[in-house]
């Protein structure tokens, strides 16, 4: 009879939530619908972006004020068909921060080896090969920057890409 009771008891607690304001549309079949599509909607858009990781260890360096290099920075707005060029400058440059982080040993070393690290898994795993096109500039062909308009000029490709 013990068993019984434990079991009635167990029972009940989830039914009264499911009868609770918040749970009373899972009752039906078009509420399981709209709760799976909710739940399922935002990690496909937050999925859509393979560079995510990358843009967070790029906000976390952002404000560093221990890493002072100047690097080659290309331009957010570059056509279209040299992204992925851009986009290695870029992470060519992240090496560079990378060196000088580790000779200064400033707080934030781990973040640009992710950011390094995370690029060129990247590039690996999805065997980008882009052919140079006359238009694409090599990564030396753009003008020196500081480490803030670096990491500006990095956030804004990293987002047109994503979009």
């Amino acid at each position: 009879q013990n068993t019984h009771l434990k079991s009635v008891c167990l029972q009940y607690r989830p039914y009264r939530l499911l009868n609770s304001h918040c749970f009373c549309l899972l009752k039906s079949g078009m509420g399981l619908i709209i709760f799976f599509l909710c739940a399922y909607v935002p990690k496909t858009e937050a999925g859509n972006c393979k560079w995510a990781a990358v843009l967070n260890d790029l906000e976390r360096i952002q404000t560093s004020k221990d890493i002072d290099v100047s690097l080659y920075t290309a331009n957010a707005d570059e056509d279209e068909e040299c992204q992925e060029l851009v986009m290695r400058c870029f992470f060519l440059e992240t090496a560079v921060i990378f060196q000088e982080c580790r000779i200064k040993n400033c707080s934030k070393t781990q973040d640009v080896w992710n950011i390094w690290k995370n690029g060129n898994e990247s590039f690996e795993k999805n065997k980008l090969t882009s052919t140079k096109s006359e238009k694409c500039k090599e990564c030396e062909e753009y003008e020196e920057k500081n480490f803030a308009e670096f990491v500006q000029n990095f956030v804004k490709v990293i987002q047109r890409d994503c979009k």
